[in-house]
């Protein structure tokens, strides 16, 4: 049998591959936390659970993306507006 690309790395649409990274965040977060103690003073002791953590990375990148558009939506107004005038 010849090479196969592994499922995840398979091209997706768009939807499907944010879920993809979500669901790898998600993961890693939560085998970083396997080797952590289970003791009840060592999850009194942390602020931030690790699916909050990845809430507020996935709302970071959220504003990243919201922030890029409008960047990309600022630069192509300026183009089209450059192809109207010649």
């Amino acid at each position: 049998a010849g090479f196969r690309p592994l499922p995840f790395l398979r091209k997706a649409p768009m939807q499907q591959r944010q879920r993809n990274s979500m669901m790898l965040a998600l993961f890693l977060v939560g085998a970083g936390t396997l080797g952590e103690s289970a003791d009840a003073s060592v999850v009194a002791r942390s602020s931030v659970t690790p699916v909050q953590k990845v809430i507020e990375l996935m709302e970071g990148m959220l504003a990243k993306g919201k922030a890029e558009k409008h960047d990309e939506q600022v630069q192509f107004a300026a183009f089209k507006q450059f192809c109207d005038d010649t």
